[in-house]
């Protein structure tokens, strides 16, 4: 296809004269003595950060078993006071003085502790006050740790009470409506206080009072039971005690589990294992990344049980006093890394024996609040292969590695799927659980480590980037790197500028606090919108200034989209403006729209290849449509004659003069519609083309023009659904089945629950209680799910493809009884990421066929029995506390016993109650 090619040979002449990509080559080779070519050593690399995390660890499990030796030995000297009085003035009730503290992220007194009950305890509980007696012992031993490792965020103790005691102080966040907060239902106390059993527990937690389908209760039925029945029993009395006596289990009745203030009867039965196993089960365990209740924001937190130490006469004691806690923020352990030596592209990553990830670039959780801890699989995180799986399963077990694959990435936007090389290097981080992964692309092998005394002072004198130049010579933008240790940060990249400006001006270009890597861009105007430059440096300079002011891509060239996609493909991308189905117009700059297209600099120097920057053009939509209807035409130039060309006739149409009967496009390797010969389109310019031709995109896909592959986003955030199941009545009044009407246990437990809700805490909370049902009823809040997209790519099959779409009987144009074909050319754009597409407008709307869409969904599991059957590999704990011979404060399964003619009469009163209760609202 002619028309094609023109394209190919106008992009890249007009390209390679605006972007400036040869005369930047040059100026790198011609400054090659301001800078240093240095290679990265993945093996050695590896080696240094798991070093490196291994001694921050190491500092915070000090701290740890320090306050653990400490709490019990506090606790065992201590003489319990039955009639022990709270004072007058407690030091919970200090008013304090409190500074602001950006380490904590907020106000803190480092000359207290603070304690927090939660608010179903009662305060003045001998339990409670002798704990904060002989707690408040503890307050000296966090200042001793604080001292020794000033880097300590969160120190704190849980205790089996409820009761925590943490340092430094600051005031507790209440939340708008009741403060639910106990610490003994933290996944870093579970974690800490339970010992490790192998085991399954589900729970139906819907509040429908229709029942579903059972489907991962069947299952499990048919995996664990050798024998199939269609009755299981409720109770079994014999069965739990010989295996009480054969694991070191422990089992109770469920009753409790109804009321959120007994939380610790199950935690003392989790952990007796681990507290009769002694010293042996004495070990810091890390927690999975979570949101720190004091908003210091996404942490992990180092835990040690605390033992009971005291006997009870010649019996050890079988319970916990709590657990220790540590937190150490994402943050901290990211600072031990090498970001920008490894390039865009590259980073550093830590899983868990679980495979859970400890560090990765797309462990970022959509919900902001998120009160569970974040479990997301490293096989989650990027696109799942075998080579990965690999190499999963050899970083949980311990062993060190290195692989090079060919892998599919998703974009920062999730929108594209590249195949790309990337080589992975891994190693185990000792004394700990994690593994320590390397990710690195074949081109940053090199990289460029800049002088810093020219790097600084051409900063400094730059007329560019003084204020009364902006105009003339366009704009720049700073990424927010910490440049230098007393460079203060700023969100506005204006502010950012003047910040490292006036920096320069007080320390020396030779400063050890500063480094950095910037490059001087040459930049020229051709009548675009706008051209730009980014460097690995994180110097972005865009001109001219007026589109400066309308630049939405991130200052931080690395989190750009653009940039890290230009650095993985050859030649020119491009992309259209983001924009969905439901948009009803697009952003316009400078009157029109923008198409952003950009370029990789590849400079050789001394025979080592590097990508040092990313330069670009932002085309202007109307013009490049006049200049694409041209080269897609049978004229050179728009000023010749032109002839319009019937379907009918024998001339050759073109898409200048026959948008009428032809439909010409220009589609990028995501489907996204980059430019199109029709005027009606202009307005669909960066929309999935599956949207704007349906049948197009169809036939495209079904001849393996376009690949689709399906990801999921385990992070993702959703609007709550009302449930179909879901009736009119209140919640806590239960309308049950005729199988539930026959069946004791529902009875016994149901009405058991809504008699103490209604009846209880109705009358004693006459208004709070009920009040907070109707806000959460009508609450819209976001909740964490799981989503799915399809994203597209262009085969590997032919670049060039002519096909006749069979339409069968559905054009619009054609008889009933004919059939209807639509002839269809596609060519790939060399050096480009762009399909040139040509249609005849044939409709074929009324055809049957998959829509395509790139629309993220919510994922709705339909089999979890296959996901069961699929559990990926994983790597139990070292130790495993199962037997004990005492087991003496062990109990068995017990039943409530009731008469039914009370309970029948107490459930037909329970509306009558209800509908009193909102009359004296």
């Amino acid at each position: 296809m002619h028309w094609a090619r023109r394209i190919e040979q106008e992009i890249d002449r007009v390209f390679q004269h605006i972007t400036g990509v040869q005369q930047l080559k040059g100026i790198y080779n011609e400054e090659r003595r301001r800078f240093s070519v240095l290679k990265n050593h993945p093996r050695r690399i590896v080696e240094k950060v798991a070093l490196d995390i291994e001694r921050l660890l190491a500092k915070k499990r000090k701290a740890l078993e320090r306050l653990a030796s400490e709490a019990e030995r506090l606790q065992q000297e201590h003489l319990w006071q039955d009639g022990i009085k709270g004072e007058v003035e407690n030091p919970s009730h200090i008013k304090l003085e409190f500074v602001y503290d950006p380490n904590f992220k907020n106000n803190v007194n480092y000359s207290y502790t603070a304690v927090q009950i939660p608010t179903d305890i009662y305060k003045g509980a001998p339990v409670i006050l002798n704990e904060l007696n002989w707690t408040q012992a503890l307050e000296k031993v966090f200042m001793e740790n604080s001292r020794e490792d000033p880097s300590l965020l969160w120190q704190a103790f849980g205790s089996a009470t409820g009761v925590t005691r943490y340092y430094p102080a600051t005031p507790w966040k209440t939340p708008d409506k009741i403060d639910l907060y106990d610490v003994r239902r933290r996944p870093w106390y579970i974690q800490g206080a339970s010992s490790p059993k192998d085991m399954v527990i589900l729970v139906d937690h819907r509040t429908s009072n229709v029942p579903a389908e059972k489907i991962a209760a069947d299952c499990n039925l048919l995996k664990s039971m050798a024998g199939t029945t269609s009755v299981i029993p409720a109770y079994l009395f014999p069965q739990p005690s010989s295996l009480e006596h054969d694991t070191g289990g422990c089992f109770e009745a469920a009753r409790s589990q109804c009321f959120c203030v007994f939380p610790q009867e199950y935690l003392d039965v989790l952990g007796r294992p681990m507290v009769l196993a002694g010293s042996e089960a004495k070990q810091v365990q890390w927690t999975n990344v979570y949101q720190d209740a004091l908003g210091l924001g996404m942490v992990v937190t180092g835990t040690l049980p605390v033992f009971n130490l005291t006997m009870n006469g010649n019996t050890k004691n079988q319970l916990i006093l709590g657990v220790m806690g540590v937190d150490v923020h994402l943050d901290e352990i990211k600072r031990l890394t090498p970001r920008y030596s490894l390039g865009a592209n590259g980073y550093i990553f830590a899983i868990d024996p679980n495979g859970y990830l400890l560090l990765h670039p797309n462990l970022q959780p959509k919900l902001v609040n998120l009160p569970e801890p974040v479990t997301l699989d490293f096989l989650d995180a990027e696109v799942e292969d075998n080579n990965k799986e690999e190499i999963r399963r050899q970083m949980i077990d311990g062993r060190p590695g290195e692989m090079q694959v060919k892998t599919f990435i998703k974009s920062i936007d999730e929108q594209y799927m590249d195949e790309v090389y990337r080589g992975y290097t891994w190693t185990p981080i000792n004394d700990t659980d994690y593994s320590l992964g390397l990710v690195l692309p074949l081109y940053n092998e090199y990289y460029m480590q800049a002088d810093l005394s020219d790097v600084m002072l051409q900063l400094q004198y730059m007329q560019s980037l003084l204020p009364s130049s902006f105009e003339s010579s366009g704009h720049v933008f700073l990424a927010p790197r910490e440049y230098c240790k007393r460079l203060q940060l700023s969100d506005n990249n204006t502010q950012f500028l003047q910040n490292f400006l006036s920096l320069m001006l007080d320390i020396s270009p030779e400063s050890d606090e500063c480094e950095g890597d910037v490059m001087i861009m040459n930049r020229y105007r051709y009548g675009f919108l706008a051209v730009f430059a980014s460097t690995d440096g994180g110097i972005t300079r865009v001109f001219p200034n007026m589109s400066a002011e309308l630049w939405d891509e991130d200052p931080e060239p690395f989190n750009s989209n653009f940039y890290r996609r230009s650095l993985d493909n050859k030649g020119y991308m491009f992309r259209p403006p983001s924009r969905s189905a439901a948009d009803d117009s697009i952003g316009v700059e400078n009157g029109t729209i923008g198409i952003l297209v950009s370029s990789a600099v590849d400079v050789n120097i001394g025979g080592k290849l590097l990508k040092p920057a990313v330069v670009g053009v932002k085309l202007d939509l109307e013009a490049w449509v006049d200049k694409f209807k041209i080269l897609a035409s049978n004229t050179s130039d728009s000023r010749q004659g032109t002839h319009k060309c019937g379907p009918s006739r024998s001339c050759e149409m073109d898409c200048e003069v026959n948008t009428d009967d032809l439909l010409c496009y220009l589609i990028d390797d995501g489907g996204f519609l980059v430019m199109s010969n029709q005027r009606d389109h202009w307005k669909k310019i960066g929309l999935f083309f599956g949207d704007v031709d349906p049948n197009l995109m169809h036939a495209l896909y079904n001849n393996s023009i376009f690949a689709r592959r399906q990801t999921f986003q385990y992070q993702s955030a959703c609007e709550p659904v009302s449930s179909s199941h879901t009736g009119a009545a209140t919640r806590g009044i239960f309308v049950p089945s005729v199988a539930d009407l026959l069946s004791l246990a529902w009875w016994t437990s149901s009405v058991a629950w809504s008699v103490i809700q209604q009846l209880l805490y109705g009358v004693v909370y006459n208004s709070w209680l009920y009040q907070d049902v109707l806000v959460e009823s009508f609450e819209t809040k976001e909740s964490s799910c799981v989503t799915i997209q399809s994203q597209f790519y262009f085969t590997n099959t032919t670049n060039s493809y002519n096909v006749l779409q069979d339409c069968g009987n559905c054009s619009s144009q054609s008889p009933s009884n004919t059939v209807s074909n639509r002839l269809f050319h596609a060519k790939r754009i060399e050096g480009t990421n762009l399909l040139f597409v040509v249609a005849e407008t044939l409709s074929c709307g009324s055809c049957e066929i998959e829509r395509l869409t790139q629309v993220r969904t919510e994922f709705q599991e339909e089999n979890p029995c296959e996901v069961l059957s699929n559990a990926r590999y994983r790597k139990g704990p070292t130790s495993c506390f199962d037997y004990s011979e005492n087991t003496s404060e062990c109990g068995q399964g017990h039943s409530l016993q009731c008469s039914v003619g009370v309970l029948l009469f107490l459930q037909i009163l329970l509306p009558l109650f209800q509908h009193l209760h909102v009359q004296t609202l």
